[in-house]
């Protein structure tokens, strides 16, 4: 039976992709600027820091890159404070692991700060002992850094911890490291043939779950 989980938070948990897909462009619009076509192509490989001072140079926005860095900061947490939403079935799903004594945790590419704010809003702190980032692992999800380091925190075995994601490059790196993997549809996730390569089972609605129990009832540490 399945001893740990470990969870992505954007369009795993949440129901949040979808302020990253334009972020850059509104943020230009709030301030009276027209962005250019494809403006999220650019920045798609871009720190915070990079597109700040891209605005500067290209757009002539006179705000300090601060400034600018602050206010694109902003948008982001009214959004997760005041719009974004648990999955559908999600808050029972995790329940139901909690009641059957899984130990779980975060790793995100997201914010601790952001994260931890809005799993206290919708009260979900009891079921994750942690939130670990690819921040503060210096390395993204195209590594197994984040995922290794929240099995040494849960203290579990790694055949019976699953890691729950639902970016098909973060699901190949943790099925390639040997870990059990959950696959959860997004529609912000495009390729969805990898997705389901690379994981053991597929979530398309955590209201109607019976695959994952029937595969979580067969594993063994």
């Amino acid at each position: 039976m399945i001893e740990g989980a470990i969870f992505d938070f954007d369009g795993t948990l949440f129901d949040s992709m979808a302020i990253w897909e334009n972020i850059g462009e509104n943020y230009l619009r709030t301030l009276g600027v027209e962005p250019e076509e494809n403006l999220k192509k650019t920045f798609q490989n871009f720190s915070l820091y990079q597109a700040a001072c891209y605005y500067r140079e290209i757009y002539h926005i006179t705000l300090s890159v601060q400034d600018i860095m602050d206010g694109v900061c902003a948008m982001v947490e009214k959004y997760y404070m005041e719009t974004a939403q648990p999955k559908p079935g999600a808050i029972p799903f995790l329940e139901q692991l909690w009641k059957r004594g899984v130990k779980m945790c975060i790793a995100t590419a997201n914010d601790d700060a952001l994260v931890t704010a809005v799993l206290s809003k919708w009260d979900l702190e009891k079921y994750f002992s942690t939130v670990l980032t690819c921040t503060s692992m210096g390395c993204g999800k195209d590594e197994p850094v984040i995922y290794r380091e929240a099995l040494r925190h849960l203290k579990t075995e790694k055949s019976a911890t699953v890691v729950f994601e639902d970016a098909a490059h973060a699901i190949k790196t943790a099925r390639q490291d040997g870990f059990p993997t959950a696959a959860v549809y997004d529609r912000y996730e495009k390729d969805q043939a990898a997705v389901i390569q690379y994981a053991d089972v597929y979530i398309t609605d955590y209201r109607d779950a019976a695959d994952f129990w029937k595969f979580a009832a067969g594993i063994h540490a």
